[in-house]
């Protein structure tokens, strides 16, 4: 369309919208030049781009519910964002769209320290609740790595994990109840205080929905005590191959830890130079292992552990004594991309989840396949449930390394699908997979998706086009495969 057309569709529903949101909202909270806009086109998934129409910053939920059925009167599509900390475009706005911005639903309403929950606004973000919460001796389990900045309604969208879901798992297993929005603007409770809710278990749909399903106004998150101790371990290996092997030992021990994580050479090395955190610069691979319970059990535990590590060829091996040493290596570790920042202009963070049986052959598969196509990829795993974090680093600016990044990237999410994984952990689909569901669901398996889109948004207004791919952009993507001589499922049997 010509841009001369684009302008005049864009005047026109803006002449339509803007008095309609005006009647609830003050103008300072509905943003239209094009500089204001710009803090909106994207996520943290940067190379994809997309002016709204609009950015409406309500803060109160009665004003969502005036955006949504104003919307939903004039056909606009509407896309919820948090912290825009994402990493799949799935808060990237669409064209002549609503991007409705939660930023200010920053309220922490009711701390219940009997029944350990708090209600909070979906733009707290993850850190402030258990820093709240802390007095108490309480904290709130998901920890990604961008919990400094991330929201819990964005870690609701994606069903975020953390260092620590092995253990105490993700969003999904540590809240209890929902208020949403629906698309034509009618506020709807899911869940319950109590341990469980009578009828289908929408939280688990509405978790990991990206938005397509409801605005999440309210959540109430569950809170839990704070361990009695907690030791962490570094250990370091020679071989990814006994890097791989310790971690299915641990777990194969029947020792849960309350986090369990790999990081490669490069990673480590990058890590160190940016926090001095005494990291083994020589080792090909580090575990990092954190036990947590009552202190007899950490002990008992403890020692098993140093057992397995050192039986496995594990050396350099520090273990916390105390808080402080605990959080140098975790905070080291959670600064592994800002870390990674520093070796080159881009940096393209994959996010897949394989069978621990199938770590260490996907870890060498990765590194032949970067070599395949001249680009550093550094690997830090959440090793103890399988959820792995390639990061690709690249130059966007050269369109050749760009394109390589995202095939190497294709390849990799399904290299995860081919050994029996799948294509996202914790951080969505939003637009940078769409096509990789394509090879993970069948075409009866996306018409269900289809199906309860509709049931809960009719006119498609919420996030269009992401997370579930059209048949027909199925047949065209599996067609691509097949003409450039590749099969979607190879032989397995190396893995």
């Amino acid at each position: 369309m010509p841009d001369s057309c684009v302008d005049k569709q864009r005047e026109y529903l803006l002449s339509k919208l803007y008095p309609e949101l005006h009647k609830a909202i003050p103008a300072k909270a509905i943003l239209t030049s094009i500089e204001e806009l710009r803090v909106y086109e994207c996520d943290a998934f940067t190379t994809m781009r997309q002016l709204p129409l609009l950015t409406v910053l309500p803060d109160s939920i009665d004003q969502v519910i005036h955006v949504m059925r104003c919307c939903y009167d004039l056909d606009i599509p509407v896309v919820a964002r948090g912290a825009g900390t994402g990493l799949t475009a799935g808060s990237m706005p669409v064209e002549n769209g609503v991007l409705l911005g939660m930023s200010k639903f920053t309220r922490i309403h009711d701390i219940d320290l009997h029944n350990r929950t708090a209600l909070i606004e979906p733009g707290v973000r993850n850190k402030a609740v258990s820093d709240a919460v802390a007095p108490y001796n309480l904290y709130f389990a998901p920890d990604p790595s961008s919990q400094l900045a991330c929201s819990v309604g964005g870690n609701v969208a994606e069903n975020a994990g953390g260092v620590h879901c092995l253990k105490y798992g993700l969003t999904v297993h540590n809240i209890l109840e929902l208020d949403i929005v629906t698309a034509e603007g009618e506020r709807v409770t899911i869940g319950a205080a109590a341990l469980d809710a009578a009828g289908y278990d929408l939280m688990a749909i509405l978790t990991g929905s990206e938005g397509l399903l409801g605005i999440v106004v309210a959540i109430r998150v569950k809170l839990l005590p704070k361990p009695a101790s907690a030791r962490v371990l570094l250990a370091a290996f020679s071989s990814i191959e006994d890097a791989g092997n310790a971690i299915a030992e641990i777990i194969g021990n029947g020792i849960i830890p309350a986090g369990l994580e790999m990081i490669d050479q490069t990673g480590i090395c990058a890590i160190e130079e940016l926090m001095h955190a005494g990291y083994p610069t020589e080792a090909a691979a580090v575990i990092i292992c954190e036990l947590d319970g009552s202190i007899e059990e950490v002990e008992e535990e403890l020692g098993r552990v140093i057992s397995i590590l050192e039986q496995l060829n594990g050396f350099d091996i520090q273990v916390s004594d105390n808080e402080a040493e605990s959080q140098r290596i975790w905070a080291a570790r959670k600064a592994a991309f800002p870390a990674l920042a520093r070796l080159a202009p881009d940096n393209y963070i994959m996010d897949g989840t394989i069978p621990r049986r199938a770590l260490a052959q996907v870890w060498k598969t990765i590194n032949a396949l970067a070599a395949e196509y001249d680009l550093l990829v550094v690997n830090v795993f959440h090793a103890g449930d399988g959820n792995m974090h390639p990061s690709i680093l690249f130059d966007a600016s050269c369109e050749d390394q760009h394109r390589r990044a995202e095939e190497l990237g294709t390849r990799i999410l399904e290299l995860c699908v081919q050994v029996g994984g799948t294509i996202s952990g914790e951080h969505g689909i939003g637009l940078e997979k769409i096509n990789q569901m394509c090879l993970q669901f069948n075409d009866a398996e996306l018409r269900q998706f289809h199906a309860l889109k509709k049931a809960f948004d009719e006119k498609s207004l919420l996030n269009p086009g992401k997370q579930i791919p059209t048949l027909a952009r199925c047949a065209e993507f599996n067609h691509m495969h097949v003409h450039r001589g590749e099969m979607p499922f190879p032989d397995l049997e190396r893995f």
